[in-house]
């Protein structure tokens, strides 16, 4: 296919990105740098089991360790309320638990409730899960949350503030710096890695930098698959067996720390505006006295010891108010690429 159009084809190294704070359009044509500039490094665990492993022996969903009842309030444990909270497949599943399960106990003791993680294999499941009315709670990536609130009402409550002082990411579109890839133009016939279709940067990013550069990736690239987590894509263009790939940026600099590879070999060619970090959502119907408790105790857990402990482990500051306001620049965008989240994902989006 012909692109001699292609905004993106006259594209050249620059020294930065814009900061995440700022705004920008919706995939800037002129923005290749390397990741060494634009991350910030952040310590991570060490990588764990393939997802797709996972998904196989886990099945559809998994309630995991944090199923067992968790102590320390003053209630008997049979007689408190449960509260099921879901976590999308950011990092791989046991990764998610480990980060997320010292937040469930510290609110488990602080409500009283007796609160269970369950790890979603896919964003899909996630929100199939509210509508089953399997989950009360989730910590959503932007774009499942709009979706969520389209279909379902739920109310985003809080979110984390990263140790950099930031509570928002981006997304990002990356290649090895070896694979002498630059622009749209030297694209033709390799290997893109996508994440997950609900999700802004791993999914919506290449299909807007696509749109705009005037190309169908469908016909104009060798291979198109999801690897499941953001991680897992980031790991799938570093090992060759991907050319091509779109991430979170939280997730990058993260993993920057663990992974020299990272930071050394990978390059940025586009990047999406700042959108809101993984918010804490809950369903439409949940107590109000139970939303404002959850919703206080996250906002405040930073005023003591122990919460500040955890919100260390969490690499974290604290958590902040977060309501549909805040995602305005995820509507925008969502629009920008024809998305209706009237009519519903699927119809709008392929």
């Amino acid at each position: 296919m012909a692109i001699q159009n292609s905004p993106y084809q006259d594209e050249t190294t620059t020294a930065f990105l814009r900061p995440m704070h700022s705004p920008s359009n919706l995939c800037p044509p002129d923005e290749v740098v390397t990741t060494a500039a634009a991350v910030q490094s952040l310590p991570l665990l060490s990588r764990s089991t393939n997802f797709v492993i996972i998904l196989v022996l886990l099945s559809s969903m998994i309630t995991v360790g944090c199923s067992k009842e968790r102590t320390g309030a003053s209630r008997p444990q049979q007689q408190r309320q449960t509260l099921r909270l879901g976590l999308v497949p950011e990092q791989s599943i046991f990764k998610q638990v480990h980060r997320y399960e010292p937040l469930a106990d510290y609110l488990s003791r602080q409500l009283n409730v007796n609160i269970v993680l369950s790890a979603m294999p896919s964003y899909d499941k996630a929100l199939s899960s509210f509508t089953a009315k399997e989950l009360d709670a989730a910590f959503f990536g932007s774009m499942t949350y709009i979706l969520a609130h389209a279909k379902l009402g739920v109310d985003a409550i809080a979110r984390p503030m990263n140790l950099d002082g930031t509570s928002t990411y981006y997304g990002v579109m990356f290649v090895r710096k070896d694979s002498n890839i630059r622009s749209v133009r030297e694209m033709k016939g390799k290997r893109l890695a996508l994440v997950d279709r609900n999700t802004m940067a791993g999914y919506l990013l290449p299909l807007a930098y696509f749109k705009k550069a005037g190309v169908d990736y469908m016909t104009y690239l060798k291979e198109v698959y999801f690897s499941g987590t953001h991680e897992d894509v980031i790991y799938d263009v570093l090992n060759h067996k991907a050319d091509i790939g779109a991430a979170k940026s939280t997730v990058l600099m993260r993993l920057s720390e663990e992974d020299a590879r990272v930071m050394h070999d990978l390059l940025i060619l586009a990047r999406t505006p700042s959108m809101p970090e993984n918010c804490l959502a809950v369903r439409r119907d949940l107590s109000a006295t139970l939303k404002e408790q959850l919703k206080s105790a996250m906002l405040h857990m930073h005023e003591d010891q122990e919460g500040a402990r955890i919100l260390q482990e969490f690499k974290a500051r604290q958590f902040i108010e977060t309501s549909d306001s805040d995602f305005k620049s995820v509507y925008f965008y969502a629009r920008e690429i024809d998305v209706d989240l009237n009519v519903g994902y699927d119809a709008t989006v392929r």
